[in-house]
């Protein structure tokens, strides 16, 4: 089975572990694993794989409206070496001092392939959970879309120097605290738009409405691509751009766009579930057609 059925099949027996981070007497606790072969590209320098590794569980984080505490990492690489373990731990530290909190240690280990595991803890007095959206609110997402998608492409073509800088994003827990008082749902990008989307509407009971002509596409996926249909699929279906994706009454949006640190762009509406998740605009301009539950999987 794949992750998603994986988690499926055990949400009868850990009923809240639907949501980006589970919340334990007000904190708020996430743990991710990532692996060379599905996450790090040839290419990936050390400090980027401990800038993203613990920046992955600090979008958790975000995503809950959380304030973060710590964060810890279980690195094992092929072989312990002293120049990559420094330069991991550096990124790591960086990390989360961007986002004003502290790396504060994990365990060392080998394995015969890079492997990371991270966990980090926030506090969250009122913590936004995904299952929170009702018909009638507006969709919204933070930033842009199609940094990974750029990367990835830089990667393929030996620009690294670039394709690292785009994979060290900023985990984005000012604006998961700024939302987290209008938000009714909230989650990461980590698995791209449309699929965070049918989670959403999985963990809502709703259905989704987007634009896609409203999808802030980021810059550098533009300079790589012109086809506006590969441009969508790039920014919609990739995934790992660790953005917000947020429902909130239309009421509330103009305070949210403006208590909120990093641009908030209108996408859509939530709708009844019966209508599930579909698209208007973009390549095919036709009325509120399918939106496929395709995105990141890691396998």
């Amino acid at each position: 089975m794949n992750e998603r059925d994986a988690l499926r099949l055990l949400a009868a027996d850990l009923p809240h572990a639907g949501d980006d981070c589970a919340v334990v007497d007000g904190l708020v606790l996430t743990i991710d694993m990532l692996h060379a072969s599905t996450d790090f590209p040839e290419g990936t320098t050390a400090y980027t794989v401990g800038w993203r590794s613990v920046g992955v569980s600090l979008s958790d984080v975000a995503a809950m409206g959380a304030e973060p505490i710590g964060a810890v990492a279980a690195y094992a690489p092929t072989a312990l070496e002293e120049e990559p373990l420094t330069a991991f731990v550096e990124g790591a530290r960086d990390v989360c001092e961007r986002v004003g909190t502290d790396y504060v240690g994990g365990d060392l280990d080998t394995h015969r392939e890079l492997t990371v595991t991270t966990t980090a803890v926030g506090r969250a007095d009122d913590p936004v959970p995904r299952s929170g959206a009702s018909p009638g609110e507006v969709v919204c997402v933070t930033g842009e879309w199609g940094r990974t998608a750029a990367a990835l492409e830089l990667f393929d073509a030996g620009d690294i120097e670039r394709a690292n800088d785009l994979f060290r994003f900023d985990p984005r827990i000012e604006a998961g605290r700024a939302l987290a008082p209008e938000a009714t749902a909230m989650m990461d990008s980590s698995d791209g738009l449309a699929r965070s989307l049918h989670q959403l509407a999985e963990a809502s009971g709703c259905g989704f409405r987007v634009d896609a002509d409203a999808l802030p596409v980021h810059s550098e996926l533009e300079e790589l691509f012109d086809d506006p249909e590969v441009l969508f699929e790039r920014a919609v279906h990739v995934g790992e751009d660790f953005e917000l994706v947020c429902t909130l009454p239309k009421s509330a949006l103009a305070a949210a766009r403006e208590d909120c640190p990093v641009p908030l762009t209108l996408v859509g509406r939530v709708t009844d579930p019966g209508e599930g998740v579909t698209v208007v605009g973009g390549p095919d301009d036709s009325t509120g057609r399918p939106l496929p539950d395709r995105g990141y999987t890691h396998e």
